[in-house]
């Protein structure tokens, strides 16, 4: 009763159909999702973090947390007297820090999962002992661990059970020596042994920002990362975060993702098509060709068929000169951008594979395209099913008798106007499907 109730206020949040899908992908135990959430949200958002990880495990999405303690350990160690030493810009674990790091970490992991279970979702803290690990090679950071292994047994008995398991990035060695380990690092060896298709990090900034301080809404490795890093629209701490998810997604299957939010947005990132934070994925790269040049003709009038259910008319491509074709991946996504003698572009064609979809390549490719055509309009059948997909990249639409009308990077009437008119008097690129008359 209480997940039909959660489904139910998710149905209000986003639309039904997009709702049911992230829930058919995550939920009914066919995986686990990680979850890294670190010390300072346990410290000044615990009520909002233990509502949005109690609505994680009602709908199913069966979460693993790994928490860290950071806030919390620097303010015990001062408590204590015990003067911080850095080495390289990181915190050295000494013997001394160490033993206060266990039992804040312990504490830590108690008020989150008390917090959790108060709104009815039970838990399994697991202070350490789920991390094997080596001392690190790096010298001067004392008692800090490289993971080698994890007791996964442990994992999977309280999955079994129910019960979400709430974990401290403490590593144990053959020996039974304790060690500090990287809570990030932890997360992402949790993710990869899990073999996880979702992974989230939830942070107070609600995603990954760009030099304005606003949210980069997602990112294709493949396509994106290195002309982020280059031209400086991620640096510092957020390009490093970035550069270690890429790392992650690389140790997965290629439909996984990352979510980066916070805990007020999760619902809205995750089962929205709209999202609330910084969706990464690996991807695939995208090219974009000039008209027809240098493209497989066969290949690419198969995938607009497939795609859109209907035969392609033959002069289709012939019509192609130095229009803006967009090719990804190996034939799984393709859309074509035509200049008109307006000053905005028409969308004439976007088209994806299911294995596109899977791996979020359309997501890639319509931020490529809204980048590089910030004035476009685009017209759909009434009975497309990508409508409602459409609709949330639009800035408007207007519905005529055998066509709804899309537009975005318009606002002066007379120009939405004039788009509206030229979409209309588009001719047919489709052969109709004849009518059975019975």
């Amino acid at each position: 009763m209480l997940r039909d109730i959660v489904v139910n206020l998710l149905h209000n949040l986003g639309r039904r159909a997009e709702v049911d899908r992230y829930l058919s992908a995550y939920a009914e135990g066919r995986c686990c999702t990680v979850v890294k959430v670190g010390g300072g949200l346990i410290k000044d958002d615990l009520e909002e973090l233990a509502s949005c990880l109690a609505l994680l495990h009602h709908v199913g999405l069966r979460p693993v947390v790994v928490h860290g303690a950071g806030p919390q350990i620097t303010e015990a160690m001062a408590t204590a007297g015990i003067e911080p030493r850095w080495h390289d810009g990181l915190r050295v674990t000494t013997p001394e820090v160490l033993d206060l790091a266990t039992r804040v970490f312990a504490e830590v992991g108690t008020e989150l999962a008390d917090a959790i279970e108060s709104r009815g979702a039970r838990t399994r803290r697991l202070a350490n002992g789920v991390f094997r690990a080596t001392p690190t090679d790096t010298p001067g950071l004392g008692l800090v661990g490289e993971i080698d292994g994890l007791d996964g047994e442990v994992i999977a008995a309280a999955l079994e059970r129910d019960r979400m398991p709430i974990i401290a990035p403490i590593g144990t060695t053959h020996d039974g020596q304790l060690l500090n380990i990287n809570a990030d690092t932890a997360a992402r060896s949790m993710a990869t042994w899990r073999r996880s298709h979702k992974v989230i990090f939830l942070t107070p900034t609600g995603g990954i920002l760009d030099p304005h301080g606003k949210i980069i809404p997602s990112v294709n490795c493949e396509q994106d990362l290195e002309e982020m890093l280059r031209e400086g629209t991620i640096t510092g701490g957020m390009a490093r975060k970035l550069t270690e998810i890429r790392d992650l997604l690389a140790e997965l299957d290629v439909d996984a993702s990352v979510s980066i939010t916070s805990p007020a947005k999760v619902a809205r990132e995750l089962f929205t098509h709209q999202g609330s934070g910084t969706l990464v994925r690996m991807g695939t790269s995208i090219t974009r060709l000039a008209g027809r040049d240098g493209l497989d003709l066969d290949r690419a009038t198969r995938l607009l068929e497939r795609s859109f259910g209907k035969t392609l008319k033959k002069d289709f491509f012939g019509t192609l000169t130095d229009e803006d074709v967009y090719l990804g991946g190996d034939y799984t996504a393709i859309a074509v951008v035509r200049r008109t003698t307006l000053d905005v572009d028409y969308l004439d064609k976007i088209a994806l594979s299911s294995e596109a979809k899977g791996i979020g390549l359309g997501a890639s490719m319509w931020a490529l395209i809204r980048d590089r055509h910030p004035k476009l309009f685009w017209r759909s059948k009434p009975n497309n099913p990508a409508n409602a997909w459409y609709l949330t990249r639009a800035d408007g639409m207007h519905r005529d008798r055998d066509w709804l009308v899309f537009w975005r990077g318009i606002a002066d009437r007379r120009e939405i106007e004039a788009c509206i008119a030229e979409a209309l008097r588009q001719e047919a690129t489709f052969h109709e499907p004849e009518l059975t008359h019975v």
